[in-house]
């Protein structure tokens, strides 16, 4: 028997869910949509509920209607390894959204997401370099690791 994950993350879109899904699944690898049910009942046409995976990670989406918006409240984090990994998640979830600064963005369906290198707790980690490296990523939109590293061996 399959493990249920014990949490899931559920995204109320209005009349995008599929859409959503289906492009988040093209951004990360070892991503698909596993399904995509049409609500009945008393339900719009065309409104639907949408199990997705992004990287191993179940997520639902519902097409709920316009009475919800996404907020920067919630985000999601991409830990990235290298810089490309960075540049790939900030260009194409960026892609019809806005950027924000330091590695935040929203997603052309109103979706945050925060596109972070998994190196950022180490390079802030010492109390003595924390400034200098805050201070390098408090003046970048996409975050560039060689310059928080330049940062930190300057400090």
């Amino acid at each position: 028997m399959a493990q249920v994950q014990k949490i899931t993350p559920f995204l109320w879109f209005d009349g995008r869910a599929k859409e959503a899904a289906e492009y988040y699944a093209s951004v990360f690898d070892n991503s698909a949509v596993v399904s995509v049910d049409e609500l009945g009942g008393g339900s719009a046409a065309g409104t639907h509920i949408v199990s997705f995976e992004l990287d191993g990670q179940a997520f639902t989406a519902l097409d709920g209607g316009p009475m919800y918006q996404f907020s920067p409240a919630i985000s999601f984090v991409v830990n990235c390894e290298t810089q490309s990994e960075i540049d790939h998640f900030w260009e194409r979830l960026g892609a019809g959204g806005a950027w924000d600064m330091c590695g935040w963005l929203r997603d052309k369906f109103g979706v945050s997401w925060q596109v972070v290198p998994t190196a950022l707790p180490e390079l802030l980690g010492d109390p003595a370099r924390a400034g200098a490296v805050m201070g390098a990523l408090l003046g970048m939109r996409k975050i560039d690791i060689q310059t928080l590293r330049d940062a930190y061996a300057g400090a």
